[in-house]
């Protein structure tokens, strides 16, 4: 599976974004997808998370609420919409995949990583 993340940018503090994931590969709709982040100085960190089928989602406390993770197998795209986006939320924004059948994957059972794409929130 190759990914190739989209969508991030420059935002104000309370405004929206919307993340797109393009997979190429045959086992995209098998494979659970996420989001990570990673922030200048700090660890990269679960973002969301959606199963194989869309049947299930998972998000970090930090985002709950906020953030909606979608996927639409018929176009190999995975979706994260970010609302009420705060400066918090600034960092680089990765898409994972993995074919992995435990629900919730564990940070490191993802096997597949994309490029990042940068988010900036401004105060």
């Amino acid at each position: 599976v190759q990914l190739q993340a989209s969508g991030g940018g420059l935002v104000q503090a309370g405004g929206s974004l919307r993340l797109s994931c393009a997979a190429s590969g045959r086992t995209f709709s098998s494979a659970s997808m996420g989001w990570f982040r990673q922030a200048p100085g700090k660890e990269r960190e679960f973002v969301a998370a959606i199963r194989w089928n869309g049947g299930s989602t998972d998000y970090s406390d930090s985002v709950k609420g906020r953030f909606t993770i979608s996927r639409d197998n018929a176009k190999n795209t995975v979706y994260l919409q970010m609302n009420s986006l705060k400066p918090g939320d600034t960092a680089v924004y990765y898409c994972a995949a993995t074919l992995v059948l435990a629900w919730p994957p564990l940070p490191y059972e993802y096997d597949y990583w994309g490029q990042g794409t940068q988010v900036t929130v401004s105060s």
